[in-house]
């Protein structure tokens, strides 16, 4: 579960006590960069420009459109945008013939991000579009005409994921998903607003996300992470719906504390550091609500506030150092199948 530069140390450390010699260290430290692949992503300055650039073009054509863009016509705006969704496409070829898999990746979920906007295109050259609705509302509201867009994308994108299996690629189609779990909700409650209806849609389909992310893992023998993005955007999903439940129920709060604890559970079985840390907010925003109500209006109430907020530092802390030593207790205390079977889908155990 060891970053490079941590292992480079452990080798390091393990020479000076004389576990094993200089030369030896040596060797082994240049078998493991031998063995990582030359362009897997790590925080390095080419990477984060790569990122970057990346993050401006995927906004522009999402977050950053404008009205502007429709006076082109939906015709238009279905052509421009289907040039750029080809010179994606190209300029992902051309660096993946280049080895150069970030930018290859990058490219790729760019196109994929970008398909949205073309099918609003076609849809309002047809007139099938409402006449009330503009695409720059798409990242910002939730309504359920929204839904064609996000299966036309889903299928789309599941074509040049296809072409281009760079777990990057993924990042698009999740948070597509992840869209179409909200607007399925606004679908279904149309004719009335039903905030926590919604909430529960949501927290549903996070669990499907998160089903979906251990298929992937079970299935994935490569070092590649395809798994990643669903995670992320499953558990965003499922925590936010379920933070969002509204109940009096002092019951209730203490199962949503227990769920968190789960989740924290469940973060160290398949060691992805996304549950934690959700999980650790759930149970803060719980010892929280306990905090206001036991001590609220007197002296102790800023004091444990404090003491809440010193733990979970020490409880990162403590995380930090004994990250594997957590992953290996936790799945010691399952049956050994069940335990093979998270060791089989852990890409860094």
């Amino acid at each position: 579960m060891s970053t490079p530069k941590t292992y480079i140390k452990v080798l390091q450390e393990a020479a000076d006590d004389n576990i094993i010699t200089a030369d030896q260290s040596l060797a082994l430290a240049e078998r493991f960069a031998s063995s990582d692949a030359p362009d897997s992503p790590r925080f390095a300055f080419g990477h984060v420009l790569y990122y970057l650039g990346g993050a401006l073009a995927i906004a522009a054509m999402t977050l950053f459109m404008t009205a502007g863009w429709e006076s082109f016509g939906g015709i238009g705006v279905f052509f421009i945008a289907l040039f750029y969704v080809a010179v994606g496409l190209f300029l992902a070829k051309r660096f993946e013939n280049a080895k150069l898999v970030l930018p290859a990746g990058i490219l790729a979920a760019f196109s994929v991000a970008t398909v949205p906007l073309a099918l609003f295109g076609i849809q309002h050259y047809f007139g099938v579009w409402p006449e009330d609705t503009r695409y720059v509302d798409y990242h910002r509201y939730i309504k359920w005409h929204w839904i064609y867009l996000e299966l036309g994308t889903l299928v789309i994108g599941a074509v040049i994921f296809y072409r281009f299996r760079y777990p990057f690629v993924l990042m698009p189609l999740a948070a597509t998903l992840w869209y179409l779990s909200m607007d399925l909700g606004a679908f279904v409650t149309q004719d009335y607003h039903d905030f926590e209806f919604r909430a529960l849609v949501s927290m549903y389909f996070g669990l499907l996300f998160i089903g979906l992310a251990v298929w992937i893992d079970s299935r994935d023998f490569t070092r590649r992470d395809y798994a990643f993005w669903m995670y992320l955007f499953g558990v965003v999903t499922f925590w936010g719906g379920l933070t969002s439940q509204n109940s009096d129920s002092e019951l209730a709060k203490l199962l949503y504390c227990c769920v968190n604890f789960l989740m924290i559970f469940i973060g160290l079985l398949l060691n992805r550091k996304v549950f934690v840390i959700f999980g650790g907010l759930g149970v803060a925003a719980y010892l929280g609500h306990l905090a206001f109500n036991v001590f609220d209006g007197s002296f102790f109430f800023p004091i444990a506030v404090t003491l809440i907020g010193l733990g979970i530092v020490y409880l990162g802390i403590y995380w930090q150092k004994h990250e594997d030593q957590l992953t290996i207790k936790a799945r010691s205390m399952l049956p050994r199948s069940v335990a093979n079977f998270f060791k089989r889908i852990d890409h860094n155990y």
